[in-house]
């Protein structure tokens, strides 16, 4: 299998995703692994790691632009459509990989990824889609992609994350909650208002109803479903707590000789706890809802993350969640079309032909996307 690596996105860049790029050759030999990027900052970054050698074992792919943090996020098809980020994109749609990286620009991949790879028939918007460290393992999605949602996204994030969770955790009829600021049914904007209704009505989804923000580490649902902004907002202060909580326990321990020892005896179990909360461990999430694997991983990502999301790449590439939803894809509009022709819903037809923008940007990106064929 083959992994395409954007070595040139993300706050460690080049060196971090080198590196990770490197160990994930050595460690998987299922996997053939192509770096994408500057060629010279490429090898600057295996010469200063004392690893020059090793390039033989990977391939490389040179391009000389970069998608930074600020570019807006239509540059990739408009401006720097010979960035890493761009030129690793159209090698995964023409074929000439299986799955594609990178820690880059959040806004830029969406966009690049929508237009480029080309979202699953029928997917109105894909979705980031991140598994926390709870409870009982909590799929956040969207955590990252789209700041503004129509209720009829979340009822699809709702159906992509059932499906990710039943595939990679083995959970029959995952839970799945609507992140609000009140269980209660009208507590929310009038989309979230909205969206309880979809999710309420559809038998294909095991719905439990909204979930208040501080029962989602307590293991209320499996899949919790929210607008992007909310949900990067969410998995942020997750990070930022889990990183708070165990510096205090850090000085909880190192208080007196007692404590000192107490820290000894439980070695072993507070390092699982730290890596629990480690985004090296998540290695990236996959933006659910495109033809191909795409995975996000973290800006901050060190050597480690990378070569976890490799990993992870290889291993999402091969459960078969795309066809699965694209089979729920095809089944949804078939019952559609049913009712349309019973005259049930001629709301939901309407709803079923058009599509909603939230921004200038957004309204560019997917009106470019429907004069496109379809992957």
């Amino acid at each position: 299998m083959k992994i395409l690596v954007d070595v040139m996105g993300g706050d460690n860049a080049p060196d971090a995703a080198v590196i990770g790029a490197l160990d994930a050759a050595k460690s998987f030999s299922d996997l053939s692994v192509t770096m994408i990027g500057d060629e010279d900052a490429i090898h600057e970054a295996a010469a200063k790691a004392g690893r020059m050698e090793e390039l033989e074992s990977v391939g490389i792919v040179h391009t000389a632009e970069v998608i930074t943090m600020e570019d807006p996020a239509l540059s990739i098809v408009r401006v720097k459509t010979e960035s890493s980020m761009a030129v690793g994109l159209r090698m995964l749609s023409e074929g000439r990989g299986d799955a594609f990286i990178s820690a880059g620009n959040t806004g830029a991949l969406h966009a690049g990824s929508s237009l480029i790879v080309r979202r699953i028939r029928g997917i109105q918007r894909s979705a980031i889609a991140t598994v926390l460290p709870f409870a009982r393992p909590v799929l956040l999605i969207d955590s990252g992609a789209n700041i503004e949602v129509e209720p009829s996204y979340l009822r699809q994030f709702a159906i992509m994350g059932s499906i990710y969770m039943s595939h990679i955790f083995g959970i029959q009829n995952p839970e799945v909650g609507l992140l609000n600021n009140g269980t209660e049914s009208t507590k929310g904007t009038k989309k979230l208002i909205e969206a309880h209704e979809l999710l309420e009505a559809d038998e294909s989804i095991n719905f439990v109803g909204n979930v208040e923000g501080k029962e989602v580490p307590l293991g209320r649902c499996d899949v919790i479903v929210t607008d992007g902004f909310t949900g990067n907002v969410f998995l942020k202060l997750t990070e930022g707590l889990g990183s708070f909580l165990l510096s205090k326990l850090k000085e909880c321990f190192y208080e007196n000789i007692i404590t000192k020892a107490s820290a000894l005896l439980l070695h072993g179990s507070l390092k699982k706890m730290k890596n629990s909360f480690s985004v090296s461990e998540y290695g990236g999430a996959p933006l659910l809802g495109l033809s191909k694997p795409v995975i996000k991983a973290h800006g901050s990502s060190d050597a480690r993350a990378f070569t976890m999301a490799i990993r992870r790449a290889a291993d999402f590439a091969d459960t078969g969640i795309t066809v699965e939803i694209a089979k729920w894809i095809e089944e949804d509009h078939s019952r559609k079309e049913s009712m349309r022709e019973a005259g049930a819903n001629s709301a939901e037809a309407a709803e079923e032909s058009g599509e909603s923008f939230e921004s200038a940007d957004d309204k560019a990106i997917f009106s470019a996307d429907a004069e496109m064929p379809k992957t």
